[in-house]
Protein backbone atom coordinates (compact mmCIF):
# COMPACT_ATOMS: atom_id res chain seq x y z
CA UNK A 1 0.00 0.00 0.00
CA UNK A 2 1.20 3.35 -0.85
CA UNK A 3 -0.60 7.01 0.37
CA UNK A 4 -1.94 9.23 -2.10
CA UNK A 5 -0.18 12.40 -2.24
CA UNK A 6 -3.16 14.23 -3.03
CA UNK A 7 -5.47 13.51 -0.38
CA UNK A 8 -3.79 10.99 1.85
CA UNK A 9 -5.51 7.90 1.50
CA UNK A 10 -4.21 4.53 1.55
CA UNK A 11 -4.13 2.78 -1.93
CA UNK A 12 -2.77 -0.60 -3.79
CA UNK A 13 -0.17 0.05 -6.30
CA UNK A 14 -1.73 -2.56 -8.70
CA UNK A 15 -5.07 -0.63 -8.86
CA UNK A 16 -3.83 2.73 -8.48
CA UNK A 17 -4.00 5.63 -11.50
CA UNK A 18 -0.03 6.53 -11.94
CA UNK A 19 1.63 9.24 -12.72
CA UNK A 20 5.15 9.68 -13.35
CA UNK A 21 6.89 13.53 -12.13
CA UNK A 22 10.31 14.37 -12.39
CA UNK A 23 11.32 10.93 -12.78
CA UNK A 24 9.16 9.41 -9.59
CA UNK A 25 5.95 7.45 -9.94
CA UNK A 26 3.06 8.20 -7.89
CA UNK A 27 0.01 6.62 -6.92
CA UNK A 28 -3.19 8.06 -7.08
CA UNK A 29 -6.57 6.88 -5.38
CA UNK A 30 -9.23 8.70 -7.92
CA UNK A 31 -9.05 10.44 -11.40
CA UNK A 32 -10.30 13.52 -9.42
CA UNK A 33 -6.34 13.38 -7.83
CA UNK A 34 -5.00 12.59 -10.65
CA UNK A 35 -6.26 15.90 -11.82
CA UNK A 36 -5.44 17.93 -9.04
CA UNK A 37 -2.24 16.66 -9.16
CA UNK A 38 -1.40 17.10 -12.51
CA UNK A 39 -2.87 20.78 -12.26
CA UNK A 40 0.20 21.57 -9.48
CA UNK A 41 2.46 18.74 -9.33
CA UNK A 42 4.66 20.73 -7.33
CA UNK A 43 2.27 20.89 -4.54
CA UNK A 44 2.38 17.46 -3.72
CA UNK A 45 5.44 16.12 -4.87
CA UNK A 46 6.83 16.29 -1.75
Amino acid sequence: MVTDPVCGMKVDEKKAVKKSYKGKTYYLCSPSCQWAFEQNPEQFAK
